[in-house]
């Protein structure tokens, strides 16, 4: 996208931005913001570096929306891997424990009904809550562990897509608030090998999809009028 990048624009609307893999939610929207030149932005609720997927950014008035956005329910697909638990709760952290995994789909297809509906979940360590002040992850890393209270969600739906022997590729939609990370260790849990997640893409941010998102390289490859 070509242009000056000297003096900020009021722009105004909703981008469907398609976040990569290693990117934080501030990064992605700083990015977009200083592609679209634009004054005044923000994101709707942050997706971790592992992450991919639909990212809405709020450009200008449209921020007034943002926090219609953190409140609506959400979809995911996520491969969790059974028989390893780590620090935070997928790919990037320590390895914790490993256990030897003997499971069928079938066994795991009977234990998801128990984690759909309303479910309390306890937030992780490694989240950006905060506990007098300070952000949870900040205190995780300095090997801090502190009480969180279970919160309420909801899970709407939940199926398995594809199967291994050793993890599960799972849709899910679910409520705000809800940490897919938390879910996978839960349900790895009640299996007795634990789990941690080693993929996780957003589908769905209200009535946003996959259908509309745009990645950065499609936005830097249009002019100023596109």
């Amino acid at each position: 996208m070509a242009g000056a990048k000297s003096k900020r624009r009021a722009i105004d609307g909703i981008l469907i931005f398609d976040k990569p893999l290693g990117m934080s939610s501030n990064a992605a929207l700083q990015k977009v913001r200083w592609l679209f030149n634009a004054a005044k932005g923000g994101h709707t609720g942050s997706l971790d570096p592992l992450a991919t997927g639909v990212l809405p950014l709020c450009l200008g008035e449209a921020t007034k929306f943002s926090q219609y956005l953190l409140d609506a329910d959400k979809a995911y697909i996520t491969e969790a891997r059974l028989g390893m638990t780590t620090a935070t709760g997928d790919a990037e952290g320590d390895v914790l424990e490993m256990k030897p995994v003997n499971v069928t789909l079938a066994d795991v297809e009977a234990l998801l009904p128990r984690f759909t509906g309303e479910i309390d979940q306890v937030p992780p360590m490694y989240s950006a809550l905060k506990h007098q002040g300070r952000k949870l992850y900040e205190l995780a890393r300095q090997g801090e562990t502190v009480t969180r209270a279970p919160r309420r969600v909801t899970i709407y739906d939940m199926r398995p897509l594809e199967w291994e022997s050793d993890g599960v590729w799972l849709q899910v939609r679910c409520s705000k608030g809800t940490y897919i990370r938390t879910l996978a260790e839960d349900i790895g849990a009640a299996l007795g090998f634990g789990a941690h997640i080693t993929a996780l893409e957003r589908l769905e941010t209200g009535p946003f999809d996959s259908e509309t998102r745009l990645s950065f390289e499609t936005l830097e490859a249009m002019s100023d009028e596109e």
